[in-house]
């Protein structure tokens, strides 16, 4: 039988679930590195995202707490934009992957996991990174820890 060792989502599974919003909780508590915060606009933040499709995986999000796109100011709309394409830029220069996945999920109807605040993901993607594992155990294998991602996309911002 094959093992597949994620040691950090046991924290996941064990831990009770917060209280509140963790993408307007996480950057009042200014401890970036330790909340995997990348980058700090006026009006949005780069976060890692802690439970990561593939390593990378980063979600830009308003300070603001709003639901949908459409309530972003203009400022917050532009400013949101241009830290997407930070984003991408930052992941080519460390990871080098072959393409992304970027997208929002509005509404917990659409798959949003935190439905009441807009963020955006940014997901790089490689030439077969997607194996067995998703089709056969309902699985996602990320072979790298978030604590060493950050640190790879801190370097490079």
């Amino acid at each position: 039988m094959e093992r597949l060792w994620a040691p950090w989502r046991i924290q996941y599974i064990q831990m009770a679930k917060p209280e509140g919003c963790i993408l307007c909780d996480k950057p009042q508590q200014n401890r970036d590195e330790l909340n995997y915060i990348l980058y700090r606009g006026s009006k949005n933040f780069i976060i890692l995202n802690a439970y990561p499709f593939n390593p990378g995986h980063l979600m830009v999000a308003p300070y603001r707490h709003i639901a949908s796109l459409e309530e972003l100011t203009d400022n917050e709309l532009h400013e949101h934009f241009e830290m997407v394409r930070r984003g991408i830029r930052l992941l080519k220069k460390t990871f080098h992957p072959d393409g992304f996945n970027i997208g929002m999920n509005t509404g917990k109807m659409a798959g949003a996991g935190i439905d009441k605040h807009l963020h955006t993901h940014i997901v790089p993607r490689w030439q077969g990174d997607s194996n067995f594992m998703p089709v056969v155990a309902d699985t996602r294998v990320v072979p790298e820890a978030l604590a060493e991602t950050y640190n790879k996309l801190k370097r490079n911002l």
